[in-house]
């Protein structure tokens, strides 16, 4: 069977699935005014997803610098199974979209080679993108608006000629991924600035879990702030109180939302450690700006990307692939053309 068909068909079982365990949807869809409520399968990121051996990384890339240090990322690439032109020629292979990977950890500890994060970069290359999974300056040393002036460099990064040769990518489709405190920073950039979704620093789409969304003062009654996260936004603000911070209320991702942003998926545990109702409050304002969202929420208290199990982890891929998609003719690299007759 072509590849492209097996995609279509995992595509298919995969909602037939994640269909099976929905607990109470309503008439509309994710994509509607209301969330899908599922239970997880119990077999999530650990360590289900733990490796991809035949996804290659390239480690520790420049992709700017801060400080004076270098700012590095890793690159996973789609396996082509050692062919780079199938038989066509290069120049007709189709450019392929790119995904940054944003790994949480409060802002403050956490890294782009850690075992899960690794792993989640190798899963965004085998559905076909190319990832790119991001170290970014980690507080209490570097405070906000640090972290996300480094992810948006990286971005840029990915946009330059040089890895747009390199990587046979197509710099009109960038997308995000990022759970908890990269949740936060994909989201911040998915609302990042305004105009076309194709150039600068602005995104196609953005997949994030968890993510706090509303850092200020109002957002530590939204669901309930535990006192222990609330410190934990303080060093990454900067800031000796929320109602006093001036960092606040640019770091929170709510207050940026308008019309010109991207879609979104947003999935979130039922009573984990970020309270539901900031995703909510987030979904509902990208809503009511127009803006596509597919919000799952998950049975429980698994947080981050220990929700992606099976179900979920085809669901992210599917909203990826419809929005990263482009009619630029041409070859898709490591696909062998369906034989004729």
């Amino acid at each position: 069977m072509h590849p492209k068909h097996v995609r279509r068909l995992k595509a298919a079982l995969g909602v037939l699935v994640f269909s099976a365990v929905i607990l109470g949807a309503t008439a509309c869809g994710p994509l509607g005014s209301d969330s899908e409520t599922v239970t997880p399968s119990g077999t999530g990121l650990y360590p289900k997803l733990a490796t991809y051996p035949d996804i290659p990384v390239i480690e520790d890339v420049q992709y700017g610098t801060a400080g004076g240090e270098p700012l590095l990322l890793d690159v996973c690439l789609p396996n082509t199974d050692g062919r780079t032109d199938v038989g066509q020629d290069p120049d007709a292979l189709k450019p392929r979209a790119s995904v940054v990977s944003i790994h949480g950890g409060s802002w403050a500890r956490g890294d782009k080679s850690n075992v899960n994060w690794r792993s989640v970069c190798q899963w965004l290359a085998s559905e076909g993108f190319v990832a790119v999974s991001v170290n970014y300056r980690l507080a209490p040393s570097s405070v906000f608006p640090a972290q996300i002036q480094d992810v948006r460099e990286a971005v840029r990064w990915l946009r330059a000629d040089a890895q747009v040769e390199r990587f046979n990518l197509d710099p009109t489709l960038v997308g995000a991924f990022g759970g908890s405190a990269g949740g936060n920073l994909a989201a911040l950039l998915g609302t990042s600035g305004t105009g076309p979704l194709d150039e600068g620093i602005r995104l196609a789409a953005v997949a994030e879990l968890s993510g706090p969304i509303d850092l200020t003062d109002d957002g530590r009654e939204l669901g309930g702030l535990t006192d222990a996260f609330e410190q934990v936004q303080l060093d990454f603000l900067g800031c000796d109180s929320l109602a006093t911070c001036p960092n606040a209320r640019a770091a929170s991702p709510l207050y940026h939302v308008d019309e010109s942003d991207p879609p979104f998926f947003v999935g979130h545990s039922t009573t984990e450690l970020i309270p539901l109702a900031q995703s909510e409050a987030f979904v509902e304002a990208l809503r009511e700006e127009g803006i596509e969202v597919e919000f799952v929420t998950v049975e429980g208290s698994l947080h981050s990307i220990a929700i992606l199990d099976a179900a979920m982890r085809d669901r992210i891929a599917d909203f990826l692939h419809r929005e990263l998609t482009s009619e630029v003719p041409g070859v898709v690299p490591g696909v062998v053309p369906e034989a004729e007759g």
